[in-house]
């Protein structure tokens, strides 16, 4: 369903210096799998993320999502990919804040080539238990709440793939559990694979599939500045660039 290979991208630094952030040789991931990956801050994760949900372009390397080549697309091509194969909850959950919790789920589905479907909308914000705060909007939500309208709106368009990056990041540890159990049985019922990524141990001991990124990205970030340049002994680590 998903398929990575020599995947690499490369950003300028203020200098004029470049520096490789991800470098994955190959990653696949089967059709309804569910895949934590490990990673601290700065590993590039996100980039890896964004890459494969085709927001950026990489240098070079294959994403092939569902049969399509993502890297043959251009911008409004990757646009419809995305929208038709692809539901992406990021951690800060990204709800327009100026329309209600029903506006963001449909606004999500005008963008793909299914269009509007507001029977389908309202199901799935029943099913992560908000069909009462249809006409609220997100400042009127607690924080898991408005997580769950995030869930809703990835899955709403019946994707291929969801993506999640940091989702509990937001969440105290009271909401965490419960939120990846949605996540999890929603792309289940759907037949969504699931790719995540985290650096919380409470997070990912809720997959039964976890990988080190640094496992799968070539870059040393450990021993290198956040421009891509060898650290001089003793030099303590520094966050890099993601």
């Amino acid at each position: 369903m998903l398929i990575v290979r020599n995947l690499t991208k490369s950003f300028t630094t203020p200098e004029g210096a470049k520096v490789r952030v991800v470098d994955v040789a190959e990653f696949h991931l089967e059709p309804g799998a569910q895949v934590a990956l490990r990673g601290e801050s700065g590993s590039g994760k996100t980039t890896f993320l964004h890459l494969i949900a085709g927001i950026l372009r990489p240098n070079s390397g294959s994403i092939v999502i569902d049969g399509t080549e993502m890297t043959a697309l251009g911008e409004s091509g990757r646009d419809v990919l995305r929208a038709a194969k692809i539901g992406y909850i990021f951690q800060t959950f990204n709800l327009l804040q100026g329309h209600t919790v029903l506006e963001n789920v449909l606004l999500g589905m005008s963008f793909a080539p299914g269009g509007v479907d507001g029977a389908r909308a309202r199901a799935m914000l029943d099913r992560v238990g908000l069909s009462h705060r249809l006409r609220h909007f997100p400042r009127e939500l607690s924080t898991g709440q408005q997580q769950r309208v995030a869930v809703a709106r990835a899955i709403a368009n019946r994707p291929k793939l969801v993506i999640a990056d940091e989702p509990t990041g937001n969440l105290d540890n009271r909401h965490t559990a419960s939120a990846l159990d949605l996540m999890k049985e929603t792309c289940r019922e759907c037949g969504a694979a699931l790719l995540l990524v985290s650096h919380d141990d409470a997070t990912l001991a809720r997959f039964e599939d976890v990988r080190d990124f640094s496992a799968i990205n070539r870059m040393d970030n450990a021993s290198r500045t956040p421009w891509g340049q060898p650290r001089k002994p003793g030099e303590a680590p520094r966050r890099a660039v993601e």
